[in-house]
């Protein structure tokens, strides 16, 4: 379906038929969003896939020279390989682990280059709002049978697109969470944001000047964080002078290595090894339990003011930030739709009692999929990682495994919707469920 300019939009009511007739509209062509489209293919339906980017994966792109932890057999959704099948496609070795180039060239690029999903993509189209077709999210009469109006700019006018439910897979890559511990943006950290990097910077690569013979502050505890600091720590070995200082908010590093030889993932337990290595080879400063309360600049130099305990505490002469604090669901677009989150994590309200970190520090979820992803606002829902909010855990098997679901839903196959199964690799690590209690991860039966 094309877009309607604005200044052509009718006002006439769409009637129930008419609105069937409607299709799906998925936002965000990544992984997850792609994988609906594959779904909605296979079942004869009719979508709009919008991508904000100016290609397929365009977020992927920006950590492409990262290897990922998990190999293809995790990373290909059933629904996508069975049209890439069909075709002269050849299927990745599910053993071996991609970069995330690699993903986007041999795995969604060639998805979103099929017959059947190629027409449906409109690129460089940002959506920008989201409501029922003439009503605010105040008026209840009438509203589940009403389209959505989805507003967004592409090529830089104005655009409305009608869609009978939607889908939003826009993750949460582009809204990184800033440096400071209180979770605020202030005017100090705007101001910082030439020598501010957020996000996985191509240490060896086309980044490579920008931090060589520097002292490079890294802020966070995740896997990004540790990918940054390997590199960090394979640069330095070239350049001595490159100084490489750590802040993480854990009391303990055994708390960042994770479960390293009890993981499912061999690749991801590998990044606990090699960062514990590289911390007591001495070669990087670390500082734990520190939370960051201001930022200053003086002569071209960052200065970091924090605490440790009640204690103030600095770090001085700082050339480059490298902030691998999470990031966080652009919620902004959605107002005028019916959505509830965890007021903690912004995640789907039914999934935050599963993935919370405050609870556990699991790399795997129960089963879920249309029935906990359900949103007030009928036919609307959020999945892939903006599903998961700011918990850090999320495996793209997971979002093929909820748009499987949601998609069964949407063209009336509830007994496919509920038959959820998802079998991911623990990280080795549990803060429940240790001593016999019942495990914060595994699958359990659950009526529905």
């Amino acid at each position: 379906m094309k877009s309607i300019p604005v200044n052509q939009i009718s006002c006439c009511e769409v009637h129930d038929n008419e609105k069937s007739n409607l299709p799906i509209a998925i936002i965000g062509a990544g992984p997850v969003g792609l994988a609906a489209a594959a779904h909605l293919s296979l079942k004869g339906e009719s979508f709009l896939l919008l991508e904000a980017g100016c290609d397929i994966g365009a977020n992927i792109k920006k950590w492409e020279h990262v290897r990922l932890f998990s190999p293809w057999e995790y990373n290909i959704d059933k629904a996508a390989k069975q049209l890439l099948l069909l075709t002269n496609w050849i299927a990745p070795k599910n053993t071996d682990i991609p970069t995330g180039k690699e993903l986007v060239e041999q795995y969604l690029k060639p998805l979103s280059e099929l017959s059947e999903i190629s027409p449906s993509i409109h690129l460089n189209t940002k959506v920008t709002a989201i409501s029922r077709k003439g009503l605010n999210k105040v008026k209840t009469n009438g509203r589940d049978d009403l389209p959505f109006a989805i507003h967004a700019t592409q090529n830089g006018s104005q655009h409305l697109f009608e869609a009978r439910a939607v889908i939003d897979a826009t993750g949460t890559w582009s809204n990184p969470n800033p440096l400071r511990s209180d979770g605020v943006f202030l005017l100090e950290e705007k101001a910082l944001s030439n020598q501010i990097y957020y996000g996985i910077p191509d240490l060896l690569g086309k980044d490579e000047e920008r931090y060589r013979g520097k002292k490079v502050l890294v802020v966070g505890s995740g896997h990004s964080a540790i990918n940054t600091l390997l590199e960090l720590g394979e640069l330095q070995k070239q350049t001595n002078e490159t100084e490489i200082v750590w802040a993480i908010r854990k009391h303990h590093l055994v708390d960042v290595y994770g479960g390293r030889e009890l993981d499912g993932l061999p690749a991801r337990g590998e990044l606990g090894n090699r960062i514990q290595k590289l911390v007591e080879s001495g070669i990087l400063k670390v500082m734990t339990s520190f939370y960051i309360g201001e930022l200053k600049q003086s002569n071209g130099k960052i200065h970091v003011i924090g605490t440790v305990g009640s204690e103030k505490a600095y770090i001085d002469g700082v050339d480059e930030i490298v902030c691998n604090t999470g990031s966080r669901p652009d919620l902004s677009f959605v107002r005028e739709v019916r959505v509830m989150t965890d007021p903690n994590l912004e995640s789907a309200y039914e999934l935050a009692p599963l993935i919370d970190p405050n609870v556990h520090s699991c790399g795997t979820v129960r089963p879920h999929g249309e029935l906990e992803l359900r949103q007030p606002e009928k036919d609307f829902y959020i999945v892939g990682a903006k599903s998961y909010g700011r918990a850090p855990t999320f495996l793209m098997t997971t979002g093929y495994e909820q748009v499987r679901s949601i998609v069964a839903a949407l063209v009336g196959d509830m007994e496919s919707a509920r038959k959820v199964e998802l079998e991911l690799p623990e990280t080795g690590v549990c803060s429940i469920g240790v001593g016999g209690g019942d495990s914060c991860c595994g699958p359990v039966q659950v009526e529905k």
